[in-house]
């Protein structure tokens, strides 16, 4: 109950504050557009491009606000945290700026890139099998062996502030947006897009993109209640976990509706933004694209700020090069 307490006590003060907290450690991530996407899709996208983000991803905004807002004692005894990539690597990084351990719990099947990208900032992996249950039986252990801070990936209201400020900043960059999407999985993105722009554009609507595949924030938007899947098998691998009670408070009450694309439709997005922005994106940032593509009536001439929550790809398994 004490963090769903805290979730509901976010404001747009927390926001500023971990602004303010984060901004050593953070690039302030440009906006592209793409004449071709614009007509394609009969939109004017703008696409915020936190595959350029330090870590190669928009977590790294959360976990630095997490890391950094610890005081010395808890600090001392490191951070620990369990994650399909992203966020571990992001906490990896946050952890290695303010010298202090950082633990890790991720899937097996985890992309080699993340992994290794853990290691370089210094961060101790340990693997789980690729389901929700074991990786919260192995983190369950891993936490009590070590005492460390529990920074969750998205359920967590200090990771939540933090995402806050990427559409922060792109409402500051961009006028007059009609809507904003970005990918759900968990939900700490459109948590956050939802806790700034009800405080600041709450005219903007806020979509979320999801896999057909790993569809369990469809079904809870649709049902009113928190569904989770254990183990969904998509391509989009950052996008396999489910919502928690810190982000259902803001998916329930701000965004407008959760739209799915399917497998081949998320890789052919994927390929189609490499090929006509040559910016190197993760399948999960390309499910925004993909519903856009699927659904041009809800965004028809308006324009849209579209997340690109991450770059961080193993290059030697694109999937459109997977038999």
């Amino acid at each position: 109950m004490k963090d769903m307490i805290d979730a509901e006590r976010l404001g747009l003060d927390d926001v500023i504050a971990a602004h303010d907290r984060i901004a050593p450690y953070i690039h302030r991530t440009p906006v592209l557009t793409s004449s071709y996407l614009n007509g394609l899709t009969g939109a004017e996208l703008f696409f915020k491009c936190e595959n350029f983000q330090k870590a190669g991803a928009f977590k790294v905004r959360g976990a630095s606000n997490a890391v950094f807002g610890l005081d010395e004692a808890t600090a001392a005894r490191g951070v620990a945290t369990h994650s399909s990539g992203n966020h571990a690597l992001s906490l990896a990084y946050a952890a290695g700026r303010r010298g202090i351990p950082c633990h890790v719990v991720m899937p097996r099947t985890a992309p080699e890139a993340k992994k290794a990208a853990v290691r370089g900032y210094g961060g101790t992996i340990t693997e789980c099998e690729p389901s929700t249950s074991s990786r919260e039986a192995v983190f369950a252990e891993l936490h009590a062996r070590t005492g460390a801070d529990f920074v969750h990936p998205y359920n967590d209201p200090r990771v939540i502030a933090g995402q806050a400020t990427c559409s922060r900043e792109l409402v500051e960059q961009v006028d007059a947006l009609d809507a904003v999407i970005a990918p759900i999985g968990g939900g700490g993105m459109v948590s956050g897009c939802c806790l700034t722009l009800s405080n600041i554009a709450p005219q903007v609507q806020i979509y979320a993109a999801e896999p057909e595949q790993a569809d369990d924030a469809y079904r809870s938007f649709k049902a009113g209640r928190i569904i989770a899947d254990d183990a969904p098998v998509t391509v989009a691998d950052g996008l396999k976990v489910p919502l928690k009670e810190n982000t259902w408070h803001f998916v329930s009450r701000h965004v407008t509706d959760i739209l799915t694309a399917s497998e081949q439709e998320i890789v052919d997005a994927m390929k189609l933004t490499w090929e006509r922005m040559k910016i190197v994106m993760e399948p999960s940032c390309a499910v925004p694209l993909a519903t856009i593509l699927k659904n041009p009536e809800v965004f028809r001439g308006k324009r849209v700020g579209v997340i690109i929550t991450g770059g961080n790809v193993d290059l030697d398994r694109l999937p459109w090069m997977q038999a």
